[in-house]
């Protein structure tokens, strides 16, 4: 599932490109004009009274530029970041080690934050709202509390699972965003850039090709631009046009809509097994044979949003917009109730 082209998971392939082309300063970074807006204002108003920054949460599908808004917060207030994910702090004492070696006003970074253990997530409450921690030590008869003071930081958290986060922990953040979808414009400069950047022969349509394929999403655009590159140099004497974009593109079976074999394969599930739908979510998870949790948070997003796919209270239902594009024939709409004449 991680592996697809696709995805707008991070692979092991996109490690060391993604920190090429992420973008460094607010003036670099493409898309989410809101969100950017209201960062500038509490970021120059921190600057301007030498604070932290309150907490900020980012949260949105996987794929749409939280870990770069993150390093990009931490240049614009001029501050180091250490990043980290949640299922990587286990004990309490991995989280003591992080916040007792952060600097004035430095930020750390959480990655996917709703996996945090709850009795991590219990010691980070005074922490956020004191600056303190507060933490046994010793076991038994002799055990006691020691407070321990931090200094002022700001704790930026990512996730794709807002809903998943507890109402405490959620609360004691100052700022909350949404990273939405980004439209095929934004994604068209973003490959444009990412082309510069990689110093890749690459033209207006040839980029559009990329953008509409790219499923809304930064790092997918991003990594269908990488393999049209090297498509691009081995037939096509290294330009990237709208042509060579598509007969790539078409290699790599991802469709004019940015679907791959698994997009096409759940929509023609629903549709042939299931005469359309509705369909439970577990009943579809075991006919394409996977979990429930990647159909609901990858998978679905992009096809509910593009308006492939319903979700109803009964199951999922296959739209007429899904039969078109995969050349079928929807049924007939059923006739309205007649009224009974008394």
């Amino acid at each position: 599932m991680n592996d697809r082209l696709v995805t707008g998971r991070p692979i092991d392939d996109d490690l060391g490109f993604e920190v090429s082309l992420r973008p460094r300063r607010f003036d670099e970074y493409v898309g989410q004009p809101q969100v950017i807006a209201n960062l500038r204002v509490a970021i120059e108003a921190a600057r301007g009274r030498e604070e932290a920054l309150d907490h900020v949460l980012l949260f949105g599908p996987p794929g749409v530029g939280k870990t770069s808004l993150a390093h990009v917060i931490a240049a614009e207030l001029g501050v180091p970041i250490k990043a980290t994910a949640g299922p990587i702090i286990e004990r309490a004492g991995d989280l003591a080690a992080l916040l007792t070696a952060l600097e004035h006003r430095e930020i750390l970074f959480v990655d996917e934050i709703h996996r945090l253990d709850a009795k991590v997530e219990e010691i980070l409450y005074p922490a956020l709202e004191d600056y303190s921690l507060d933490l046994m030590i010793g076991s038994g008869p002799g055990a006691r509390s020691m407070k321990i003071p931090l200094k002022p930081f700001t704790l930026v958290g990512a996730t794709t699972r807002a809903g998943l986060l507890t109402a405490p922990l959620r609360g004691r953040f100052g700022i909350v965003h949404r990273l939405d979808f980004y439209s095929e414009r934004d994604l068209h400069t973003i490959v444009t850039r990412s082309a510069r950047i990689l110093g890749v022969p690459i033209d207006a349509e040839g980029a559009a090709e990329i953008a509409g394929r790219s499923r809304g999403t930064p790092r997918v655009a991003n990594r269908l631009l990488r393999r049209v590159r090297d498509f691009a140099q081995v037939r096509a004497a290294g330009a990237i046009t709208a042509v060579v974009a598509r007969d790539a593109l078409a290699l790599l079976e991802v469709d004019a809509h940015g679907f791959d074999e698994v997009d096409r394969r759940l929509l023609l599930t629903i549709i042939q097994k299931f005469g359309g739908g509705p369909v439970g979510l577990n009943a579809l998870a075991a006919a394409i044979s996977e979990e429930p949790d990647a159909i609901e948070d990858i998978y679905e997003p992009y096809l509910l949003q593009h308006g492939f796919l319903d979700r109803t209270p009964r199951g999922r239902t296959a739209t007429r917009r899904a039969y078109e594009h995969l050349g079928l024939t929807a049924p007939a709409a059923a006739p309205p109730p007649q009224k009974k004449l008394f």
